[in-house]
């Protein structure tokens, strides 16, 4: 028996923490232990006195994922408000990996610098770099100068583009690494035409998304493996969403579980979802996707965790 509630740490350390409740989508079973550290110090303490066969799993705000409904083992990581805060210098813009996407690009647009791709993807800074996120056409890639990271050892190690290897919606972190923060690199903008061309974009956004559901943002990466431009000569014709709707399946349903009407790249909790149905109603898209189209789509959201164990007949 791991004595994991005798590690002296300056945050809280709680076991059997619900999850659904730090989730956008609100569903999934509880993590046998959550940690909320202080700060970086009070991480590294925590990592290397923790034993080296208990797993960890850090998350931000939770935008991007599907805890399923037999919860998560191990030992779930919760960056908060010690990790939210943004500096600039210059034009780098440095954004703790709690830090949510949308006040990045708001407060670098006030400084006059152009991060406003990130105004509407949901979530926060740490999943934005680790899945190398992307909005119009512009990606964390581009940008991306270096990002602090702290190994499952507890070590402090600084990583740049070249060690992260990014790819569409991917990036090579090692296994159970955190990030800690960002730094990037910004285009200088006259901040009145960056906050306009920020309310332009999520005009467009709540026009044509379910932005007022339950969801976790995009369910499926793009087949052709690159994010819609905004531009007006943008081909929608491999798009997730486009092949899923030609598939028939735009409003399908399972359960409390529903691809959106308004979007069907959208996985939705209409109010009584389970993990399961969310996750079940997904492999069915893809199913029936690959079927219609010999296609074979890719999850974007992240399913973590056991599910729960089905009752013998």
């Amino acid at each position: 028996m791991h004595k994991i509630d005798d590690i002296p740490v300056n945050g809280r350390l709680t076991a059997g923490y619900d999850l659904s409740s730090l989730t956008w989508l609100r569903v999934g079973g509880a993590a046998d232990w959550l940690f909320l550290p202080s700060d970086a110090d009070d991480l590294a303490t925590f990592l290397k006195m923790l034993p080296q066969d208990v797993p960890i799993f850090a998350i931000g705000v939770g935008s991007n994922l599907i805890v399923r409904d037999g919860g998560l083992g191990g030992v779930v990581i919760r960056l908060g408000r010690a990790f939210a805060g943004t500096e600039i210098d210059g034009t780098q813009v440095t954004a703790g990996a709690g830090a949510l996407d949308a006040h990045v690009a708001r407060k670098a647009a006030a400084a006059g610098l152009d991060l406003t791709f990130l105004r509407t993807i949901p979530g926060a800074i740490g999943g934005a770099v680790r899945m190398n996120a992307g909005c119009y056409g512009s990606y964390v890639a581009d940008h991306f100068v270096s990002a602090d990271v702290m190994l499952r050892s507890g070590e402090h190690v600084t990583l740049g583009p070249h060690e992260l290897n990014f790819r569409y919606r991917q990036s090579d972190l090692p296994d159970e690494a955190i990030i800690l923060s960002a730094t990037f690199e910004a285009n200088r903008g006259e901040p009145q035409a960056l906050a306009a061309r920020m309310e332009d974009q999520l005009a467009k956004r709540d026009a044509t998304q379910p932005t007022k559901d339950r969801t976790a943002g995009s369910t499926f990466r793009n087949p052709a493996g690159f994010s819609s431009t905004g531009q007006a000569d943008d081909s929608h014709a491999m798009k997730a969403w486009k092949v899923i709707d030609d598939a028939g399946l735009r409003g399908a349903t399972k359960g409390g579980a529903q691809m959106s009407p308004k979007h069907p790249n959208f996985l939705v909790n209409t109010g009584t979802a389970t993990a399961a149905d969310l996750e079940g109603l997904g492999e069915e898209v893809r199913q029936r996707v690959f079927e219609h189209a010999g296609i074979r789509l890719e999850w974007e959201i992240m399913r973590v965790g056991k599910p729960v164990p089905e009752a013998d007949d």
